[in-house]
């Protein structure tokens, strides 16, 4: 039998924040991968190595974590006022599927020193030193981005001491400001409500703040759950019964969201929306070792992705933490304290991370205006990919 030679497509394997992904200019995809449909997800699942029933991506770039099995293609923008579009793809690690209904506020970090890197951004735009601003499409969700991308002698500064928790090495900070996460002519709470009771079979009624910000989210007390909110991955993802039952109050939260229909639905939207759960400041041990005192942090938060506890925090997720905290009668913000507040200091499994969020009032209507965080991103490789030419 004659087997076709592998084929080897231009890529870059990046770090942003605390994902991993790998990054395409799309005029390199296969010319049939460059448009939506089920040749780009099976070139992005063969990539990554899914579907792989052994969970560890041996054959391909995945991490088999849902923080590392990603896929990121990127094109210079024909919108007026951006830069470059940025389309984000969940790639799933047991099952043939690519989610496509989300972001990854993690490697929105990586994209402008990307873009750059591929030579999409003009380079009257780039300065000698300093920053350079690119204004990113979120081709998902329809959303802007800013990153200020460090720059020094006109390349892309990717060293630096700027220490984010969940990452082991420091490198450059990279500003990211989500704008208007949430369009004015959009349900912030898509229920109306910053609390609503969600009924779930088998589980119980429980308290819940879920809202559409960065990503929708559930937010739940931890204590309503049987958690003290500092658990670490093992806690949870060790748990099958636990893990279960997440994914029943994430299937009828979409549903309650107006995300779904029905329940079933739930299986073909595994990125969203996010479970997290919410817990007032106390003493913990992150996962390094490190000791996090409460009197450093506002709340904790702990979140889910595709189906486990996530080691650290999505950034997208912190995006929906920053602003229920800034919103008095929300779980979060409850949590934190109450009052009004422009940003929020809250714990994780790996440390914490501090996010500010600009919030107004139009009318009965809550309004987003932007969403700050820092984050930082660096080329791990960088080359080609290389997949069965079948």
């Amino acid at each position: 039998m004659i087997h076709a030679p592998q084929r080897r497509i231009p890529a870059l394997y990046m770090r942003g924040g605390t994902s991993n992904g790998v990054f395409f200019k799309r005029e390199d995809l296969p010319q049939a991968a460059r448009v939506p449909g089920a040749v780009r997800d099976v070139l992005l699942l063969r990539v990554i190595g899914s579907p792989d029933p052994y969970a560890k991506h041996t054959d391909g770039m995945g991490g088999a974590t849902s923080s590392t099995s990603k896929a990121v293609i990127l094109s210079r923008s024909e919108r007026p006022g951006h830069d470059v579009d940025y389309l984000f793809g969940q790639v799933a690690i047991d099952r043939p599927f690519v989610d496509w209904s989300g972001n990854c506020g993690n490697l929105s970090a990586a994209v402008g020193p990307a873009a750059i890197h591929m030579g999409l951004i003009d380079p009257d735009r780039i300065p000698r030193d300093g920053h350079a601003e690119v204004r990113i499409w979120q081709a998902n969700i329809g959303k802007t981005i800013v990153a200020r991308v460090p720059i020094s002698n006109r390349q892309v500064q990717e060293a630096g001491d700027f220490e984010l928790d969940g990452v082991t090495f420091p490198a450059a900070e990279v500003p990211v400001a989500f704008m208007q996460p949430v369009d004015p002519s959009e349900a912030l709470f898509p229920t109306g409500n910053p609390v609503d009771e969600l009924e779930v079979p088998g589980v119980g009624t429980l308290a819940a703040t879920m809202i559409n910000a960065g990503i929708p989210t559930i937010f739940l007390n931890a204590a309503d759950l049987g958690y003290a909110g500092t658990e670490l991955q093992e806690a949870i993802n060790g748990d099958p019964a636990a893990l279960q039952r997440f994914e029943a109050i994430r299937a009828h939260g979409a549903v309650r969201m107006g995300l779904i229909g029905e329940v079933p639905e739930a299986a073909t939207r595994q990125h969203t929306p996010k479970v997290a759960f919410v817990a007032p400041p106390a003493d913990y041990t992150v996962s390094s070792g490190r000791a996090v005192a409460a009197s450093d942090i506002d709340l904790n938060v702990r979140a889910l992705s595709m189906g486990k506890l996530h080691h650290a925090m999505m950034g997208t997720a912190a995006v929906a933490i920053g602003t229920a905290a800034a919103i008095p009668g929300t779980l979060v913000n409850a949590a934190a304290g109450g009052g009004e507040r422009d940003s929020v200091c809250f714990g994780h499994p790996s440390g914490t991370l501090r996010v500010g969020a600009r919030v107004g009032r139009t009318g009965d209507s809550w309004i987003v205006e932007k969403v700050v965080m820092s984050r930082s991103a660096r080329i791990l490789m960088e080359g080609w990919v290389r997949v069965p030419g079948d």
